[in-house]
């Protein structure tokens, strides 16, 4: 998936899972009369002083000096609101978002009826309570929320204040495309960080964490939109949290608050790299595969389908025209020649490649349980990951051809994920066998919404899914082994 399933995270997108799974919601407060007797200058100056406070013991813990202090104010809901809208409209453009979407469809990921922007829109907004913005280098918090409360939540923004004084996080914020893995990674180092951090600050005081777990608890907490999203969506918002924790924990044991730092001038290559600390440790990076673009050879192969059409209408017609008037010659001439006119003047057919990225380990993963429903089997299938390369095609009816190469530690690895992914498939569309053109290393499946092929070949599987009828899926496959 590009952002795949996974969704291209900005800095932005990571910060949502702070905003929703440990801050607490917008909702009415428990003391209704607390605000309207709190005034805004008031609150601003209490929450100034708790920065400096909060930002001095985060900068002792985490080991990085404060370079300079972090402006802070309190902010509407309105005002928080507006803020995160405008900057996933920036941030993500709707070509992205669209591609994203699309995606999760065809690998039944979501369902039809998903609506990508729709569903982030809903998770910005219903949780909000705070975040530190790098483009400004400010911290804003919420002001219907309890400050004593949030500080462990301070603690994790201000850290990230820290980070980008020491590593300037504004180089995350766009991250190039075409490798979202890679980014997932980056962002899981900059989470799993502000979150370690976040667990030393909680534990020198006990009374923090009650603190906080009354804060939540007197507002009625809730994550229903998170609850709701599709599950590899969830969970790949919730991998730089979580993930990034344990790995960064590692790093840590290796060699303290130093090691952490080191990490941001040897950022982790691959999701993989996350999951399998050793591999990031020994520098074992990804292998980049290209792939050819199809849109050429999707659009020749459909214009002639639409030829082989039209040349058959002609027939029919001429066909009409000889029973009409055996001596109508002239007529039947100038009917051929109309219809090709009228086949000439048909818009070209308009397949486009929407997206092209690499899945990683953790999507792979993903798109293997969301049918395997066995994370055992499926963390099985998708280890030894060396490298992929996918891209998605739309084409002029709606149609949608999913395509990934991809290569393995070893040829056993790759046989591993070829096994999962065929299962995976078999469990995709129900009621559908391979055919009897299938092979021990070749896997077809003739499918309601295209042609899925499987191949595999030494260490690298091919992935050919919902290839168009009127175009013949083994040519896509041959052109697609061409990978230089």
């Amino acid at each position: 998936m590009s952002k795949q399933v996974r969704i291209k995270f900005s800095l932005l997108a990571l910060v949502i899972f702070v905003l929703v799974g440990l801050s607490i919601p917008a909702s009415t407060s428990s003391q209704p009369g607390q605000q309207a007797t709190t005034t805004a200058s008031s609150r601003n100056a209490a929450l100034i002083a708790a920065t400096a406070e909060v930002l001095k013991e985060t900068s002792e813990v985490r080991q990085l000096p404060v370079l300079r202090q972090v402006p802070s104010s309190t902010q509407s809901r309105v005002e928080i609101e507006r803020m995160l809208i405008k900057n996933l409209d920036e941030e993500t453009t709707p070509a992205q978002l669209h591609a994203t979407e699309v995606t999760m469809k065809k690998l039944g990921l979501a369902p039809a009826s998903f609506r990508y922007r729709e569903l982030m829109l809903r998770l910005l907004t219903e949780q909000v309570a705070g975040y530190y913005d790098p483009k400004m280098r400010e911290f804003h918090l919420a002001d219907w929320i309890d400050l004593d409360g949030q500080k462990p939540v301070m603690a994790h923004e201000l850290t990230h204040a820290l980070q980008d004084q020491h590593f300037d996080l504004r180089r995350f914020s766009h991250w190039p495309r075409g490798d979202s893995d890679a980014e997932l990674a980056a962002h899981a180092l900059i989470e799993g960080d502000a979150t370690l951090l976040m667990s030393f600050y909680v534990l020198r005081d006990p009374l923090r964490a009650l603190a906080f777990l009354r804060s939540m608890g007197s507002t009625g907490m809730s994550s229903d939109e998170l609850d709701k999203a599709p599950r590899a969506l969830r969970e790949s918002l919730l991998f730089p949290y979580q993930q990034g924790l344990l790995w960064t924990r590692r790093l840590y044991g290796e060699g303290g608050w130093a090691r952490v730092s080191k990490a941001y001038t040897e950022l982790p290559q691959s999701s993989e790299q996350i999951l399998h600390p050793e591999k990031y440790f020994a520098k074992e990076a990804p292998v980049k595969l290209t792939l050819p673009d199809l849109t050429p050879l999707l659009n020749r192969r459909s214009r002639k389908a639409e030829t082989r059409g039209q040349r058959s209408e002609v027939s029919e017609q001429s066909a009409v025209g000889s029973e009409q008037s055996a001596g109508s010659t002239g007529l039947m001439i100038r009917s051929r020649r109309q219809l090709l006119t009228a086949h000439r003047s048909l818009p070209t057919v308009a397949w486009r490649r929407i997206d092209t990225d690499v899945n990683g380990e953790w999507s792979l993963y993903l798109i293997l349980d969301q049918y395997l429903k066995s994370p055992t089997e499926s963390r099985r299938g998708a280890a030894g990951w060396g490298g992929d390369r996918s891209a998605v095609y739309e084409g002029p009816k709606g149609e949608v051809l999913f395509v990934c190469l991809s290569t393995w530690d070893t040829e056993n690895d790759a046989r591993e994920f070829f096994d999962a992914y065929v299962k995976r498939s078999g469990l995709r569309y129900p009621g559908v066998n391979p055919t009897p053109k299938s092979s021990t290393t070749s896997k077809i499946f003739h499918t309601s919404e295209g042609d899925v092929i499987i191949e595999l070949r030494g260490a690298r599987v091919l992935i050919v899914e919902g290839s168009p009828d009127r175009i013949n899926s083994n040519v896509i496959a041959k052109s697609l082994w061409q990978e230089r």
